[in-house]
């Protein structure tokens, strides 16, 4: 019995009118080549997000819609929830 496992990005998503990037990561593990279990987790990245650690796919996509407008207006809403 030879188990292996892998974790593959195999959703993101842009939600939301300040483009949130949802993420969601699978893990699944074979027995000799079938796989007998997936589990999901996933995470959400802010237009204010710090983006580095992440896979270039991810910020390839961060960069094509955190534009500087949208992350201007998330900043703005912030500041409002601030008051």
């Amino acid at each position: 019995m030879a188990l292996t496992e892998s974790t593959i990005e195999d959703k993101i998503e842009v939600v939301g009118e300040y483009k949130f990037v949802q993420v969601r990561t699978a893990r699944v593990i074979y027995d000799n080549g079938t796989e007998i279990s997936r589990s999901f987790s996933r995470h959400v990245i802010a237009p204010d997000a710090d983006v580095s650690g992440e896979s270039a796919e991810v910020q390839a996509i961060a960069a094509a819609v955190h534009t500087d407008e949208v992350k201007a207006a998330y900043a703005a809403h912030i500041a409002a929830q601030q008051v």
